[in-house]
């Protein structure tokens, strides 16, 4: 009696366990696992595929300028690490692609790898390296730190790599968005594993059969390939079942399972991992959206960018005055109204010159190279102190005395 009792009880149990299901155990029920994903597994994921598209093509257009700072002025270099970093990186990738590829990996893998081709003080190419033929080899040192980097067993030292690091701890190693967010992105990815068996076995829930009395073998094979065609994909096979025997449901639909909402709320999340507005990812963006965008997401990897590249591809004796930046100008280009306007604000304010403004947008020179005054204008120089005013064409300085103005005697006739 007590033994039937026990059975009786773990059959109820497991009828239990199979109504509440979690999300986890419906997932494992169809064959998939919730193990940690691969970053290709994670790039199946169609937020995070797009919003890394999205952040790697913006960052990859922007050119890269070298400057030196020469007694308070600031002047454009022409170098060849320009060039490399512009045009042609003279390896098998030009420098989109180049770019592109080093914030691909930032994002996801937490560190974008590229050798620096030295020939004595000339760089002769930057070459990307995948992160995965990459191995570090540090000290056990958490004050004075150092490290080799290994590429396919060959040892390399730091200053010969560019390392653009995410979440650094020794400035070489990182943590990027798939090892920082494995748990909710397996979620979203195993719910498009789901939802992909769904869609082979035409939506049909699964389940097992309780026969109330041993079916023979040949009732048995049949209703094996009878419940075999019916889970094969785009047909329309109906299975009948014969007295005694029931059909227990082991999942839920997807319908039961509010799967459009969790894929909603997955992409949402997933936007929020790397700081992209939904509005962007959808096509909907406002301008706030594309505002907190540049200011959240690409700047603070621009500047981690330029930092490395002053770090890695200046020499000692530049450090002082010459440094790369990143040219911002070019996120306007797709906002043709607001781009004039910040033009036409910048020429009015004596900030640039037409022909300035003319060579951004890529026009020809007419060598229109003065700043807009206003009559109206009191020029004052901070250095000398003197003061200009453009309406009278007079001059004076502010630590010597005004000069008096000479008023001619009138004589006036006929009274007041």
């Amino acid at each position: 009696m007590k033994i039937i009792n026990i059975f009786q009880k773990y059959k109820e149990w497991r009828e239990y366990e199979q109504r509440a299901a979690t999300l986890e155990e419906l997932l494992l029920s169809v064959g998939i696992g919730t193990e940690t994903i691969t970053k290709e597994q994670a790039l199946s994921i169609p937020s995070l595929a797009g919003c890394v598209d999205i952040i790697s093509n913006t960052i990859a257009m922007l050119p890269i300028k070298l400057y030196q700072e020469v007694n308070g002025k600031v002047i454009t270099i022409k170098d060849n690490r320009v060039k490399l970093l512009n045009l042609d990186t003279k390896d098998t990738l030009n420098s989109f692609q180049f770019k592109k590829q080093l914030i691909e990996d930032y994002l996801l893998a937490g560190v974008g790898y590229a050798y620096i081709n030295k020939s004595r003080n000339d760089i002769a190419s930057l070459n990307y390296v995948d992160n995965a033929a990459v191995s570090i080899n540090k000290n056990a040192d958490p004050i004075f730190k150092s490290y080799d980097i290994l590429v396919n067993g060959k040892t390399y030292r730091d200053f010969e790599f560019i390392k653009l690091t995410r979440k650094t701890k020794d400035g070489v190693t990182g943590l990027g968005v798939v090892a920082e967010n494995n748990g909710a992105l397996t979620v979203a990815y195993n719910t498009i594993q789901y939802e992909k068996v769904l869609i082979k076995t035409g939506g049909n829930k699964k389940g097992f059969l309780k026969a109330q009395k041993k079916l023979s073998e040949s009732a048995l094979i049949a209703l094996k390939a009878a419940w075999a065609n019916l889970y094969k994909e785009n047909t329309e096979n109906v299975v009948i079942l014969n007295d005694g025997i029931d059909f227990q449901e082991a999942n839920s639909t997807s319908v039961e399972m509010q799967m459009n909402e969790n894929k909603k709320t997955n992409s949402s999340e997933i936007c929020k991992m790397i700081a992209v507005p939904m509005g962007i990812l959808e096509g909907n963006a406002t301008k706030e959206d594309i505002s907190n965008y540049i200011k959240f997401c690409i700047l603070p990897i621009l500047k981690n960018f330029e930092t490395e590249l002053n770090k890695e591809l200046l020499l000692e004796s530049e450090k002082d005055s010459f440094y790369f930046a990143t040219d911002t100008k070019e996120l306007l280009k797709g906002d043709l109204l607001t781009r004039y306007q910040a033009h036409e604000i910048a020429v009015r304010s004596g900030i640039m010159t037409i022909s300035e403004v003319r060579y951004i947008e890529d026009l020809e020179d007419l060598d229109l190279n003065f700043l807009k005054l206003g009559l109206d204008a009191v020029l004052y120089n901070t250095k000398t102190k003197d003061i200009f005013v453009t309406n009278t064409g007079s001059m004076f300085n502010m630590d010597k005395p005004i000069p008096q103005i000479d008023t001619p005697n009138i004589e006036v006739k006929g009274g007041v």
